[in-house]
């Protein structure tokens, strides 16, 4: 008989960004119980984590276990023994052939176990091992941690509980509606789950509560921002949409400061005129079904407009005091406590732009990027860090290249960021990125597992993607200080930003970066030509060559030293007509000569003995070989690539 399985926790309001990877990980750990199903599907709200599976048993298949016993050798005594403690003879034994030897054996018949207590059995540890970034204590220290403190779960095998608890929370058939519209306590089965829910102002489902938000939000000139719209879905259990204004005297402020309040601090979406220039209204989102009175619009504008209020203010404050009036407060901000102050952070990051071939404004704008962390706008709003201090650059006429580049240091802040919009401007997000990594490495704040408390991975991310991006041809292994630990940890970001984002194959990086990636443009470029000669029929033989011929020269521990290649001792032949290919090719890119280089290895390797019986003619078809594979090796290291020979 094929049951529907039901699991819902029931809790406080989990944080939304930590909600769709906990469905992730409880998908994944109920899979890991091995309960054959047809179909499982995760859904969320911010008060209940919930899986629903199809197709389960109503009891375990039965199955044959070998039980493994003494060894074939042993005395018949250990052997009757064994027998009897199955509540077997022993001529019921049976002699099993394993890795280790001969032994006594038996097939067990194991009955199969039902399925509903297989579960009651497994679902207390199981949603106890859901992975957040933090958990918490709700009943007592030393008692179960989650997220948030469970007040429900819902847990039915067809029409039957599966019967557990966690902390005192009986598992049943009750869940709970709307913290506000819905009843407390409702009744369900797997059957009309959904349904009940619906009546009681929650919809289970994420994709409809984002449709309902977009559908409500069309024909509005909202600002796309697809983060808001996740952040809303995860917030809420009915979400609708509601439009309101504010004066539009507060459009004298950036449009950045505007926004940010908006977005960050009230969860509204912004509005555009038909010009596409900040309008004087917003759109809320709120999680009960109507507004028929106004009251949730007018609060919302009250608390946007004393928010709108405070910014101003401080705009106003900060602007009595110019950005490079604040430098010396930034001795008294502690960057970290091993590597000093902000104002030491700002004289390294100069020093290091004009190192970084930064002209005079790189070289003021790095000294003046971390002077907005001392305003009161940026204390009050921490997202507008660099963005406030080009802000106030430009309104302090500073020239456009200085406060341009202020703006944009902290950029990238992801992957799908778009780099700092100058030379000069990713010259002082470098110096920044750079300085950081370099100073943290030194003092031992390494990245472990998913700690990263300086976001120092995003920081080289940044790097990378700049240097790439932009052009720049810098070589940046010299600027890691040959700190080894540092150097792997950004070629791990190399080669996540080539493979994930890029989309090249592993071991094309692996081939490109061998023959060496501190100048990132020269690597993109040789990987583009790597991925261009791929499909061609040459090159995965050729590649195999290569392999071949370093396996062989390792082998040999050929080290390249010695007595240069002496022609007399070319045999006549592949051998010679090999050596006059590589003259005639020497100094081409490989894509122009592959179609002409390969034949003559296959025949080399077909027709002549590298490990000739004379020491000196060994020696000399080392020589040829590792002549030719340092030739063609500046581009990539060929023996790297994976191929089907």
């Amino acid at each position: 008989m094929s049951l529907p399985f039901l699991l819902e926790i029931g809790t406080e309001e989990i944080p939304d960004w930590m909600i769709p990877n906990a469905l992730e990980n409880l998908r994944l750990l109920f899979e890991k119980l091995e309960i054959p199903h047809e179909s499982v599907t995760m859904d969320a709200t911010p008060r209940r984590l919930v899986l629903r599976a199809d197709g389960l048993a109503e009891r375990q298949a039965d199955r044959e276990e070998r039980v493994m016993g003494p060894a074939k050798s042993a005395p018949a005594q250990a052997v009757a023994g064994f027998a009897r403690k199955q509540g077997l003879k022993p001529e019921d034994l049976s002699i099993a052939a394993t890795p280790k030897g001969e032994y006594y054996s038996f097939l067990k018949r194991v009955e199969g176990r039902r399925t509903v207590d297989i579960l009651a059995e497994a679902l207390p540890s199981l949603i106890l091992s859901i992975y957040f970034p933090k958990t918490m204590y709700w009943t007592a220290k030393g008692g179960p941690r989650f997220i948030r403190p469970i007040r429900w779960m819902v847990a039915l095998l067809g029409e039957a509980i599966v019967p557990f608890e966690i902390a005192g929370v009986q598992a049943g058939a009750l869940t709970s509606g709307h913290r506000r519209l819905g009843a407390r306590e409702i009744a369900v089965t797997t059957a009309d789950y959904e349904r009940r829910l619906r009546d009681h102002y929650v919809i289970l489902s994420s994709e409809e509560r984002r449709n309902k938000i977009r559908s409500e939000l069309a024909g509005l000139r909202v600002k796309p921002d697809a983060a808001l719209l996740e952040t809303l879905v995860y917030i809420t259990e009915y979400p609708t949409a509601i439009a309101g204004s504010f004066d539009a005297q507060f459009l004298e402020l950036p449009q950045e400061v505007l926004v940010t309040v908006m977005r960050h601090h009230q969860k509204y979406f912004s509005v555009e005129d038909e010009r596409g220039n900040l309008a004087p209204h917003f759109v809320a989102v709120m999680n009960i079904d109507r507004d028929p009175e106004g009251f949730v619009r007018r609060g919302n504008e009250r608390v946007l407009r004393a928010r709108f209020n405070d910014a101003r203010f401080f705009w106003e404050t900060d602007q009595k005091k110019k950005l490079a009036e604040r430098k010396q407060d930034l001795a008294h901000v502690t960057f970290q406590a091993k590597l000093g102050s902000y104002l030491d952070k700002a004289e390294r990051m100069a020093a290091l732009a004009l190192d970084l071939g930064g002209d005079e404004h790189a070289v003021r704008a790095a000294r003046l990027a971390k002077c907005d962390l001392t305003t009161e706008l940026v204390k009050e709003f921490t997202e507008l860090q660099g963005v406030v201090g080009g802000l106030y650059a430009r309104a302090q006429g500073e020239p456009e290249a200085v406060w341009q580049a202020i703006y944009d240091h902290y950029k990238p802040e992801s992957m799908d960021d778009a780099i700092p919009r100058h030379r000069t401007a990713q010259i002082v997000a470098l110096a920044d990125k750079i300085d950081t990594l370099r100073g943290c490495f030194r003092v031992g704040l390494i990245p472990t597992g998913s700690r990263d408390p300086f976001a120092l991975r995003r920081a080289a991310q940044g790097v990378v993607k700049i240097l790439v991006e932009g052009g720049i041809e810098l070589p940046l292994r010299d600027l890691l200080e040959e700190n080894q630990a540092l150097i792997d940890f950004f070629a791990d970001r190399v080669k996540f930003y080539f493979k994930d984002y890029r989309g090249f194959q592993y071991d094309e990086i692996n081939a490109a970066m061998a023959a060496g990636w501190s100048n990132l443009v020269d690597l993109q470029s040789r990987l583009a030509r790597i991925q261009s000669l791929r499909p061609t029929p040459d090159f995965e033989p050729l590649a195999a060559s290569f392999k071949r011929i370093r396996n062989i020269l390792e082998q040999a521990k050929f080290s390249g030293q010695g007595a240069p290649l002496d022609e007399s001792l070319l045999e006549a032949g592949p051998e010679q007509e090999l050596y006059q290919e590589y003259r005639r090719i020497a100094g081409q890119p490989i894509e122009n000569v592959i179609s002409r280089l390969r034949p003559k290895v296959d025949l080399f390797f077909d027709k002549v003995l590298v490990n000739a019986p004379d020491a000196r003619v060994r020696q000399n078809r080392l020589t040829l070989l590792g002549t030719l594979l340092a030739e063609f090796s500046t581009m990539a290291d060929f023996s790297e690539i994976v191929t089907n020979s």
